[in-house]
């Protein structure tokens, strides 16, 4: 196992990144991801509307303001988004940019999940980049493992 990390981030966290690197020593086959966040659904709709009206009065002109006020609640449940994008030690190999917040995927030389890309598995330093593109509960914990094929998942 390269990372077995457990941690959590809140909204101050928002519209940032948290990298993490390791070294690969040896050839293998293939690179398995597995991430994990929760909770992915704010369940306070009140809450919820509060921070939409919070981010209208910043991004919305005065003058679209009330209709974009009334379609507000299609907006709701607010959800966390977290994002990963992966490196090799030469160039960037791809981002999952899902909404999914159990995600399995994989590297090899022949195949890769959907937005990342195959190729050789070489040897190195590997960065995966977790891009918190909206954390809007008050605490959301993570679960970022990365293993080679001949490495049992735990």
């Amino acid at each position: 196992m390269f990372i077995d990390i457990k941690s959590a981030v809140n909204p101050n966290h928002s519209q940032s990144h948290i990298r993490y690197s390791f070294p690969l020593d040896r050839p293998v086959k293939a690179l398995y991801l597995y991430f994990e966040y929760e909770p992915k659904l704010l369940d306070d709709n009140a809450q919820g509307r509060k921070l939409l009206e919070q981010s209208l009065e910043r991004y919305v002109l005065p003058e679209q303001k009330e209709l974009a006020l009334s379609g507000i609640d299609r907006y709701l449940p607010l959800s966390n988004l977290i994002t990963i994008s992966v490196d090799d030690p030469n160039e960037y190999r791809g981002a999952c940019h899902r909404h999914d917040s159990i995600q399995q995927l994989f590297l090899s030389e022949s195949a890769a999940s959907p937005g990342l890309l195959p190729g050789e598995i070489i040897t190195g330093t590997w960065t995966i980049t977790l891009s918190l593109h909206s954390i809007v509960t008050g605490s959301c914990t993570y679960h970022l493992k990365a293993w080679a094929e001949e490495e049992e998942a735990i």
